[in-house]
């Protein structure tokens, strides 16, 4: 194997990767196969595809599925976010966006080549590139600005001079960039290496940054500044919670993950109030079901040493539980430290007669405890386990708890819950329950 290199020649450059692979980029003149891709892709961008891109992250989290995005590229888009202040990391953000969407609209133009253009008397050009600071100043920056996603110049983040050397993106890329630099480089290997599918990594990369973004900070600060007038105005008990949270759940999209969030959310404030001292909450999941290959059992897992001894799995919309229940004996084959393990329902379970012996056979034969219940008869399940601790009273946890799902939904809680979906669409319909219930309060 070689290290990788690059080769610059006075009429091309030739990028060699460590499998030997030579990649060849000719300057010149657009050529004809370029300048077809250029159209196409300004055509799509003209016409909105970041804006409905952004919409769609934002409003619709239920079109969604990040699953097939590798955990690798997650946690690089997820750095590429963080790194961003005040002062740095802004650049290489949005041009990782504009790179994404070339790569989505036209998968044939090689995101390395930032410049082409009809004359080279002037300007630099590579044959197959295209204009990014063209496209960028006229597409990306304006939709990145309206949507308050990243602080940028208007002139675009193209017109930094260190992302506008003659030289094709890659990790040979020297100019001093500010911000993740390695992981942008990482995200263009795995793009060009075909390793992402970039419309999934384009969402997911929006997602985020609508979650850090301004406004949803602001909208962030006035749910929780209702949610505290409410308490003010409210004596809250855990019937109330229950049906604040089910309405909250029910009038939004995408209600499987509120209530894994929302179950998750009790059990961080049952862990606040020390109502299980010995067992150490897992912060929630950020895959879509348990899975066996990521060693899941449940969505909400307690762990004792490292190990899970209690399991919850969230199953929303489904009453029939036996093929669930044949997967979870197989999961606790591996997981011989669970002793209570069971599923929550939104609906009334079904046909628990004849699962009923099937379900004493699994106790019997791994030493625990197995429950299917109502999300009601859960929650009552924990409250009584909270009050029997004594640590807590009835009022304290269930104010904790909506606390717990109002800021886990504000991304003030990413330790505990790293929540992937964007979450603007879900705070905006709390603001509205919380509207609404202020207005039905007296003197409020």
């Amino acid at each position: 194997m070689n290290e990788q290199h690059l080769r610059v020649y006075s009429n091309r450059s030739e990028l060699i990767l460590p499998d030997g692979t030579i990649q060849l980029f000719p300057e010149g003149v657009m050529n004809q196969a370029a300048k077809d891709r250029h159209r196409k892709i300004i055509l799509e961008l003209s016409e909105g595809y970041l804006e409905t891109q952004i919409l769609l992250c934002r409003n619709q989290s239920s079109m969604l599925n990040f699953s097939e995005l590798p955990h690798l590229q997650r946690e690089l888009l997820d750095k590429l976010v963080q790194s961003v202040t005040s002062e740095v990391g802004r650049a290489v953000v949005g041009l990782s966006i504009l790179q994404l969407c070339l790569k989505a609209i036209e998968p044939e133009q090689n995101i390395r080549l930032h410049k082409g253009g009809k004359s080279i008397k002037k300007d630099f050009s590579w044959c197959d590139g295209i204009s990014m600071r063209s496209l960028d100043k006229n597409y990306i920056t304006p939709v990145l600005r309206k949507y308050d996603l990243l602080k940028l110049n208007a002139d675009g983040f193209m017109m930094t001079r260190t992302l506008a050397e003659n030289y094709p993106y890659s990790s040979m890329y020297k100019a001093y960039i500010r911000g993740a630099r390695i992981e942008w480089m990482q995200i263009v290997e795995a793009i060009e290496n075909r390793e992402v599918v970039p419309i999934l990594a384009l969402q997911y990369l929006l997602s985020q940054l609508i979650n850090q973004a301004d406004n949803f900070g602001r909208l962030a600060l006035q749910v929780i500044e209702k949610l505290n007038l409410f308490f003010e105005a409210t004596i809250v008990d855990r019937e109330i919670s229950l049906g604040f949270i089910l309405r909250h759940i029910n009038r939004s999209d995408y209600a499987a993950r509120l209530m894994e969030i929302a179950m998750h959310s009790l059990m961080q404030a049952m862990q606040d109030y020390q109502v299980f001292p010995d067992s150490l909450l897992k912060p929630l999941s950020q895959m879509r079901s348990a899975n066996k290959k990521h060693g899941n059992v449940g969505d909400i897992e307690l762990l004792e040493d490292r190990r899970i001894v209690e399991a919850w799995d969230a199953k929303y919309g489904k009453s029939y539980l036996r093929d669930e229940i044949e997967e979870l004996s197989e999961k606790l084959e591996v997981h011989s430290a669970i002793r209570l393990a069971g599923f929550v329902t939104s609906l009334e379970p079904e046909r628990l007669d004849e699962l009923k012996p099937r379900c004493e056979a699994i106790e019997e034969i791994y030493g625990i405890s197995l429950e299917i219940l109502t999300f009601g008869e859960w929650v009552e399940e924990q409250f009584e386990r909270a009050l029997i601790e004594e640590t807590v009273s009835e009022q304290e946890l269930a104010a904790a708890w909506l606390i717990a799902y109002a800021e886990s939904l504000a991304q003030r809680r990413r330790e505990i819950a790293p929540i992937d979906e964007p979450c603007y669409q879900w705070l905006s319909t709390m603001n509205d329950i919380l509207i609404e219930e202020l207005l039905d309060t007296p003197n409020s």
